[in-house]
């Protein structure tokens, strides 16, 4: 990786999750640029990475300000996967699955009409996958991931996996949020399996009514993980807290 790359890379990470927030004016090149300890070229570079993906809007007077987030390049694989990166609840989740609620459910009735037998064959051996990954956080989040990859490369759409690709560092975050908590995974198998049956037997309406449901318990499980997360954040505050004396 180059370096101003790695200068992209940090600054965006800061940016797209939240912890540089918008309308901030990032400070003058040679206080950045100490900051993260390389020349101004490297960090103008990197600046310009920033900006072709909406990050940042660069002014010759007023300096470079953080954009609001209605500019930023949502279909940039970089800065999906920036807002996605770290642990915890991402940002952009409740979008995310808004977007996944319009899209998959149709794909799963796309794919009841069109999938080849090697394409049912993927959907059966990543829900295999999955099943045998209960307990191990990687490998689930990968199955998963592969499972509604295959649905929608089963859709034979020329935009379908594409549109997949663009959102995997999304879907990732989404599903090691969801994922973490065995038993709410081992709850979301059978309802895969009812999509993979539906799209064998030609079933489009049980195909797309199937995915609704799988889309609907990753919902639940999305607001059961972070209620959870955010008791255990207040947990830690308490006892990081002083007590006072009377």
């Amino acid at each position: 990786m180059s370096l101003h790359s790695a200068v992209a890379l940090r600054l965006g990470g800061l940016i797209a999750q939240g912890k540089l927030a918008p309308g901030l004016i990032l400070p003058n090149e040679a206080t950045l640029g100490a900051e993260f300890g390389v020349s101004r070229t490297a960090l103008r570079e990197a600046i310009k990475v920033l900006a072709s993906k909406g990050l940042v809007d660069v002014r010759r007077k007023t300096g470079t300000r953080i954009t609001e987030h209605a500019r930023w390049n949502m279909l940039d694989p970089e800065v999906l996967n920036w807002m996605f990166s770290r642990g915890g609840i991402p940002a952009g989740l409740a979008d995310l699955m808004e977007v996944r609620m319009l899209v998959e459910p149709a794909a799963a009735r796309m794919a009841a009409m069109r999938a080849s037998a090697e394409d049912i064959n993927e959907i059966r051996n990543s829900l295999t996958q999955m099943e045998s990954a209960t307990g191990s956080l990687r490998s689930s989040v990968d199955a998963d991931l592969r499972f509604h990859m295959a649905v929608l490369q089963a859709t034979h759409n020329m935009f379908m996996r594409p549109f997949g690709a663009l959102i995997q560092a999304a879907l990732r975050g989404s599903f090691r949020l969801t994922s973490s908590n065995t038993d709410l995974y081992r709850r979301t198998l059978p309802l895969h399996r009812k999509v993979l049956h539906a799209i064998e037997t030609g079933g489009t309406h049980r195909a797309q009514t199937a995915m609704q449901a799988v889309l609907s318990q990753t919902l639940h499980d999305i607001e059961v993980q972070s209620e959870a997360l955010s008791a255990k954040r207040d947990a830690t505050k308490t006892r990081r807290t002083p007590k006072r004396n009377n």
